[in-house]
């Protein structure tokens, strides 16, 4: 049985990795997981210098998953080079850098920085804010989109993923762009952007009003639109939103993802990645399927 799969010329083991944000870079699960049996390892967004995140609270829960506003808190490119990659490179798995930014510059700083770094992809993440658009994500408007991949695709040394915001009108649309200024691979969905409001306080749940909403609920609307850009790209695709069992992996699969990432499910379930992976293999078995890469893309 062949669970390999291969993203932009790099192969996993398997197709699960973790989202990020939701998996540190994988120090907080070493004593739940075996951070080997996983394909990669997605870390959480790194930028140039170290950010805050948002004022709290900045978690809510809601019906069928959860929204936050962390506003990417993270120690930085340096702390992460002397820390995290020494941990990470100890564990028999792939490393994916997840890399944010609020200028073109600041992006490829880390994306220089992390040259000679031995990390195996980069994920942009162009759900920041660009502060020089008056805050609109890089994400969300396709020319943004086509100018920083061009920008970072130009000083990367590693394979390059960009992160698709689903809040836009169409997704086809910002893969396309992606695609044609030379990235290596796509991720989607991002989490949509939500509210929520405690009416009890009559105040908003969260401190930043709106907040990204994860979880299952947002899972049938996560696999339509890899379903959509898988059949209007050549790209690899890493499918995410609402993954929480090896059914749920396997629909993203089959609707054109090669590798799919767990995400919200690491926090009411650390072994989630482990269990989705054993239940990949127990679905080839039972329906004598010998390789997954058979599996990609198979509805269409």
């Amino acid at each position: 049985m062949n669970t390999k799969v291969n993203i932009a010329g790099v192969e996993l083991k398997n197709p699960i990795t973790v989202a990020s944000g939701t998996f540190g870079s994988g120090m907080e699960y070493d004593e739940f997981v075996d951070l080997s049996l996983l394909g990669a390892v997605t870390t959480k967004g790194v930028a140039n210098v170290p950010w805050a995140g948002n004022p709290t609270p900045r978690i809510a829960e809601t019906y069928g998953g959860m929204m936050n506003a962390i506003g990417l808190q993270n120690p930085g490119i340096d702390t992460f080079c002397e820390r995290d990659i020494p941990f990470l490179k100890k564990k028999d798995t792939k490393i994916i850098v997840n890399v944010c930014g609020k200028s073109e510059s600041d992006y490829v700083e880390v994306v220089e920085r992390l040259g000679d770094e031995p990390v195996d992809l980069l994920e942009i993440n162009v759900s920041c804010p660009n502060v020089k658009e008056g805050g609109i994500a890089f994400g969300q408007d396709p020319k943004a989109l086509y100018d920083i991949t061009k920008a970072v695709k130009a000083k990367a040394k590693q394979p390059i993923i960009m992160k698709l915001s689903p809040n836009v009108t169409d997704i086809t649309e910002m893969a396309k762009a992606a695609e044609a200024a030379g990235s290596d691979a796509l991720s989607l969905i991002n989490t949509l952007t939500g509210m929520k409001i405690d009416v009890k306080r009559r105040a908003f749940a969260v401190a930043n009003k709106t907040a990204g909403v994860s979880g299952p609920a947002i899972k049938p609307i996560a696999v339509r639109m890899v379903y959509q850009v898988a059949n209007v790209v050549k790209l690899p695709i890493i499918g995410m939103g609402g993954v929480a069992c090896a059914e749920d992996a396997l629909e993203f699969i089959m609707a054109g993802a090669t590798a799919v990432a767990v995400g919200t499910a690491n926090f009411h379930n650390p072994y989630a990645t482990v269990e989705i992976i054993k239940g990949i293999e127990e679905y080839m078995t039972a329906n004598k399927v010998d390789d997954i890469n058979e599996l990609i893309g198979c509805v269409r």
